[in-house]
């Protein structure tokens, strides 16, 4: 029997109700048909992570009946289409430049919009990732300080591909202290409240580590289709 459009998986509701509700469940749904969402939006998720802009615009032009979603930029983030991200994203949770931010904030005046942004931090190398280096930031925080139109208020941050679990934890409770370090500091507008990490094959010992959100993808839905 062919499984009705936008059909979840069994684990669905099981791993949805194992979040606790102190953390946000954002689900991740590149590269998944509007029909997918729907469910899951009956299922009472209202927070989407997207990792494409293009791909996500498309999304919400068929999602407009609902308008209570929050929706979250996870993917990295070309300067090019930060005007975009701002128009159609509460959250832009890949932060990884000041140039970046700068170009975002110079959007968000334009536009009339204050969007949360987490900075995207890596707390061990990782050459093939984006983010700001730890050593960087001392010098930095200030500059993220002056952004007047932007409402950084977390962190957000990926361990290494193949990382053993000890590196994992490492790279959470790192992020966490981070963030405690930060609001110890006298910043005017910077408050990290938030953290974003975690993903489906580690997001359990992300909430053991301090977690506010997880991003929770092919553990909520199953394999993914391929880009198109």
């Amino acid at each position: 029997m062919t499984a009705a459009p936008g059909a979840l998986p069994e684990q669905f509701e099981r791993i949805r109700q194992s979040i606790p509700p102190t953390v946000t469940l954002i689900a991740v749904t590149k590269f998944l048909p509007v029909a997918t969402i729907r469910s899951a939006y009956d299922k009472g998720i209202r927070h989407f992570g997207e990792s494409r802009v293009q791909e996500a615009i498309a999304k919400q032009a068929d999602l407009s009946d609902l308008p209570d979603i929050t929706w979250h930029l996870i993917g990295h983030l070309q300067t090019n289409k930060a005007r975009k991200a701002v128009e159609h994203f509460d959250w832009i949770h890949s932060v990884d430049s000041l140039k970046l931010a700068e170009r975002l904030d110079q959007a968000a005046q334009e536009l009339g919009k204050v969007p949360h942004c987490c900075l995207q931090v890596k707390l061990v190398p990782d050459p093939p990732k984006a983010g700001l280096e730890a050593a960087e930031l001392p010098d930095l925080l200030p500059q993220f300080d002056q952004l007047a139109h932007l409402q950084i208020c977390g962190l957000m941050t990926i361990p290494p591909q193949g990382s053993s679990p000890d590196t994992v934890r490492e790279v959470f409770a790192g992020a966490k202290s981070l963030a405690d370090t930060i609001n110890k500091t006298s910043f005017k507008r910077l408050h990290i409240d938030q953290l974003s990490m975690g993903m489906s094959g580690d997001y359990g010992a992300a909430i053991a580590c301090g977690a506010t959100m997880v991003r929770l993808g092919t553990i909520l839905f199953g394999a993914r289709p391929s880009s198109t």
